[in-house]
């Protein structure tokens, strides 16, 4: 597992600079409006949005599940401690088809357990859209566009 920290960001060429040499990494996958890193050392998936106009830099966080084979294991750990609140298997959001678990903390802050089923689905018509306009976590049923 890693850690995974969402950011808006107001440039995203600015942004990549800059993290690309705080982290001596390059991005591991980089969309109109949406990049991400992912980092061995720290072992860090760092996601950008450009969302120039956001009130928070903080998108939100989560814990990117390395092994899909762990996520029924996970989703019981936090159903049975009474903070899982949202499920989505299959969700096709920010150029990555994944199986996510939500859950919120006590001060609204969104904690996104999530695993990768496919790094590189097709293309949606709507995908750099949703993915620069990604305010919210995403939440929709199976096959939805996250910013539907």
């Amino acid at each position: 597992m890693r850690l995974q920290l969402a950011l808006n960001v107001s440039n995203m060429d600015a942004a990549i600079d800059y993290y690309s040499r705080l982290f001596g990494a390059r991005p591991h996958k980089r969309r109109p409006g949406y990049a991400n890193f992912a980092i061995d050392d720290p072992a860090l998936k760092l996601v950008l949005f450009e969302v120039p106009d956001a009130k928070e830099h903080l998108n939100h966080i989560g814990v990117e599940v390395l092994d899909p084979d762990q996520m029924p294991t996970v989703r019981a750990r936090l159903s049975d401690a009474g903070v899982l609140t949202g499920v989505v298997d299959q969700s096709t959001c920010c150029h990555a088809t994944q199986d996510k678990l939500w859950s919120d903390g006590p001060d609204g802050l969104n904690w996104e357990w999530y695993t990768i089923t496919d790094d590189a689905p097709k293309a949606r018509p709507n995908d750099a859209t949703c993915c620069a306009s990604n305010a919210e976590p995403d939440r929709q049923t199976p096959g939805d566009v996250c910013c539907t």
